[in-house]
């Protein structure tokens, strides 16, 4: 029990004291366990602010080579062989302990001007910025899927559904390219939140900046960033940039869950409307007829393991200003719910590139139901000069009679329509039968769908083409921002070494 008798006066300066076992078992371990993910980044932060006091002359010219040949030597050693231990705290801790071990008071340099909490954010920054990057050209991939299989299928018929009942008739090409859009407009928030990830908290000190480094760019241009987040608190405490990043790809993955949740009752032999291909699939070890669509099971598990990562990255940041708790934890669990995210990504472009679609049974479904009920309405209307609600109701009791007789929407007559309309209105509506068998054909009511965003297979393939061309200008775009980042971390080792060997 600590003794509170010796006076008022607070103790300051570090504890003399090692960390209390229950500490390292639940915090440090907690932080060494995203080392692995960390490293990388961590060994180029090292290597960009040894350079970047080198330049300013801040480091004398022989401890920066031995320095720098110490943190090459981390570089070029891969996460899981180097001596991270969680007895020493995080990460940059075990680093620490490591270097001062095998160049004394020289490791001494790396802290001028930088606290641990620099180097984390930093590292953090530049893992961030190269899974942003892929998930730019993931969601772009996806959306060249979904355009170029909704090109081919623009004229498979189907009946569109709403809350799973027979709404009106369409194509699996148009429903299909429904997630489209969703996917690349995540691709340009990714874009945008990439923007922002790729912003420098280099030089940020502690607090207010250090008296050292009075120009941060000079670093910033070291680690191949963009800019510098200006306000120092900021650039050490900024969790809204991460939020923002996370919201994203959690809407990305909600988005794949959705096609993923109906393609798992559309390959129920109930629907029997699409087959996923055979790799995409997992056999029950007791069942033998079991070919169960597993790979949508884990697309859609995955929507909610990124809502719980999210809401709990949410959770932690609301604590107040310049405290490390929301970072902490946002080490490991943002930079793995990215890497899932990205995971997810290609897995769904996968089924739906190799998705087989039984359209023979498509088109049986739309024959046999109604949906073409509004269009019969909407001509009665247009036809008889009645309102639309009195049309609506016309047809509405028809298609109750017509079902209560087994027919279907294609039999419906121009004889069924006046018996009730002479009921609900008291008039005949005297239709043309040839031109009714037309409106009542799904495959001419989609032909009709010519206004901007429609299921007329012509409108379809022209949104096709624009969305394949979005989603690879999304995919270059990806490519060229990881490969500028591989040459800024090529030219940063390159001088490096250079400076290691003088």
């Amino acid at each position: 029990m600590a003794d509170n008798t010796a006076g008022s006066s607070r103790i300051a300066g570090p504890s003399n004291h090692g960390p209390a076992p229950e500490l390292v078992d639940a915090g440090f371990a907690w932080e060494i366990a995203d080392a692995p993910l960390l490293h990388d980044g961590l060994n180029i932060a090292d290597l960009g602010h040894v350079i970047d006091l080198r330049h300013r002359g801040i480091i004398p010219p022989d401890a920066a080579a031995d320095l720098l040949g110490e943190l090459l030597t981390a570089y070029h050693t891969a996460a899981e062989d180097f001596p991270y231990d969680e007895a020493f705290g995080e990460p940059y801790n075990s680093r620490e302990h490591l270097f001062a071990e095998r160049l004394g008071t020289t490791a001494g340099w790396l802290h001028a001007g930088r606290p641990r909490r620099e180097a984390a954010r930093v590292a953090l920054r530049v893992l961030l910025r190269k899974q942003t990057a892929r998930l730019v050209g993931d969601s772009g991939r996806f959306a060249v899927t979904l355009a170029s299989v909704a090109r081919n299928h623009r004229q498979v018929f189907m009946p569109d559904q709403t809350y799973l009942q027979q709404a009106q008739p369409s194509t699996f090409g148009h429903y299909l390219l429904a997630f489209a859009p969703p996917a690349l407009r995540d691709g340009e928030r990714l874009s945008a939140a990439l923007a922002q990830v790729n912003q420098s908290p280099g030089g940020a000190g502690c607090v207010n900046g250090s008296r050292l480094l009075d120009d941060r760019s000079r670093i910033a241009n070291l680690l191949g960033f963009d800019d510098i987040i200006e306000h120092t608190r900021d650039a050490m405490w900024q969790t809204d940039t991460f939020i923002d990043l996370l919201a994203t790809a959690t809407s990305l993955i909600s988005n794949q869950s959705k096609l993923a949740e109906d393609l798992e009752i559309w390959a129920s032999q109930e629907f029997d409307y699409v087959d996923l291909a055979g790799p995409y699939t997992r056999a029950s070890v007791l069942m033998p007829q079991k070919r169960n669509p597993y790979a949508l099971t884990i697309v859609r598990g995955a929507g909610g393991i990124l809502i719980g990562r999210l809401s709990g990255f949410l959770a932690v940041v609301k604590s107040p200003s310049a405290r490390s708790d929301n970072l902490i934890f946002a080490y490991g669990e943002i930079p793995r719910a990215l890497e899932l995210t990205s995971k997810i990504s290609s897995l769904m472009s996968g089924v739906v590139d190799t998705l087989t679609v039984n359209s023979e049974r498509m088109w049986a479904e739309l024959e046999a139901g109604f949906s073409q009920a509004t269009d019969l309405a909407e001509y009665i209307m247009m036809t008889a000069g009645i309102d639309y609600r009195s049309a609506y109701n016309i047809v509405g009791n028809t298609v109750r009679a017509a079902s209560q007789q087994g027919l279907r929407g294609i039999d419906i007559s121009a004889t069924m329509l006046d018996e009730v309309a002479i009921e609900t209105c008291g008039q005949t509506l005297d239709l043309e039968a040839d031109q009714l068998a037309e409106v009542l054909d799904p495959r001419n009511i989609v032909a009709t769908r010519l206004a901007a965003g429609g299921a007329g297979p012509e409108v379809v393939a022209a949104m096709a083409d624009r969305y394949e061309s979005e989603g690879r200008a999304l995919v270059s775009s990806s490519e060229e921002q990881l490969a500028r980042f591989a040459t800024a971390e090529a030219e940063l080792v390159a001088e490096a070494e250079a400076l290691a060997s003088r």
